[in-house]
């Protein structure tokens, strides 16, 4: 997959960190959509495009837990890199479990989440990653 054909998908409470991710992905040629919950990226319509989600595990309402549990459900295919304030080890073990592909804690390095991202799609190369 091409960078270009695929979207980034982040869904996190704090907009700052929806912000400042939007920025980065964009700078690096990723499609990037932003979501404040779980719910509204539940009723956003295209979440069939191929990409990856990442996800804070701390938010009001639906949880970023929950949210990888309905996506299971549905059958979605995203890949989901989480990333949180609260770093927990259950947690994490948790979301792994569940097929996450990456857990960071925050604050986040730049390049380590963009070659995770990049792992995570297929469009990195070996010495990249």
């Amino acid at each position: 997959m091409k960078v270009g054909d695929a979207t980034i998908f982040v869904v996190d409470d704090d907009y700052s960190i929806r912000r400042s991710l939007k920025r980065l992905f964009t700078s690096a040629g990723f499609n990037v959509e932003t979501f404040s919950s779980a719910d509204d990226f539940l009723s956003y319509r295209r979440r069939d495009v191929p990409g990856c989600i990442i996800l804070d595990v701390r938010m009001p309402g639906v949880d970023g837990l929950e949210l990888q549990r309905q996506l299971a459900e549905m059958g979605s295919e995203l890949a989901i890199i989480f990333i949180t304030a609260y770093a927990d080890e259950e947690v994490e073990a948790r979301a792994l479990a569940a097929g996450a592909r990456v857990f960071f804690a925050k604050p986040l390095d730049d390049e380590v989440l963009l070659r995770a991202v990049r792992e995570a799609l297929g469009t990195g190369k070996a010495e990249e990653l």
